[in-house]
């Protein structure tokens, strides 16, 4: 058990016959009544995010959550079939479970969120960033580079992203996963 003052941005509770992270979470003391902590929860289950505020001092339920590498193998009619970097099994999850399976390319590396007491995966995450090539982009103009016009690319994996003018076919860029974004070309 732990209590309020215990919140940290990240941290699994059980609420509600439900698996919640916490998201962003703020201490409020007014003038008059008892404190209180606002948070913002996101199920681990659902992927819904909820607004919740608990007294101060108030005890919650922490649950205990593992994170484990694994290495993407491939997709087919079951899933996205991972491979644990440890012990060599196999798993299968559903595209619900992964945050970004467009940007998903053989060989990488993810971690897969599972709870303790059941050893059920949860979710998967990306790395915060990945590397992956450009297939297809309209050829961009010499001295493109200044406005901060975007046109659509095509990457190995089959998603489509906005990209700046200057971005080629062959260009590798680094891409956010969390907002699906061109973030910069990395220089070969």
């Amino acid at each position: 058990m732990a209590t309020t003052s215990d919140f940290r941005n990240g941290l699994c509770i059980q609420l509600n016959n439900d698996l919640y992270t916490i998201v962003e979470f703020q201490h409020v003391k007014p003038g008059k009544g008892g404190a209180f902590v606002r948070t913002k929860l996101k199920s681990l289950i659902t992927g819904k995010v909820i607004d919740k505020t608990f007294n101060a001092g108030v005890k919650i339920e922490v649950a205990r959550v593992e994170r484990r590498p694994h290495q993407f193998l491939y997709q087919d009619t079951v899933g996205y079939h991972f491979m644990d970097k440890v012990s060599f099994e196999q798993l299968a999850l559903e595209v619900s479970l992964i945050n970004a399976p467009q940007l998903l390319k053989e060989g990488q590396v993810v971690d897969i969120l599972f709870h303790q007491e059941t050893a059920k995966a949860l979710n998967c995450e990306l790395p915060p960033f990945v590397a992956l090539e450009v297939t297809y982009t309209e050829p961009g103009f010499k001295g493109d580079t200044a406005t901060r016009t975007l046109k659509p690319a095509t990457l190995e994996t089959g998603a489509q992203i906005q990209v700046p003018l200057f971005i080629n076919n062959g260009d590798i860029l680094k891409i956010d996963t969390r907002t699906n974004t061109y973030t910069e070309r990395i220089k070969n």
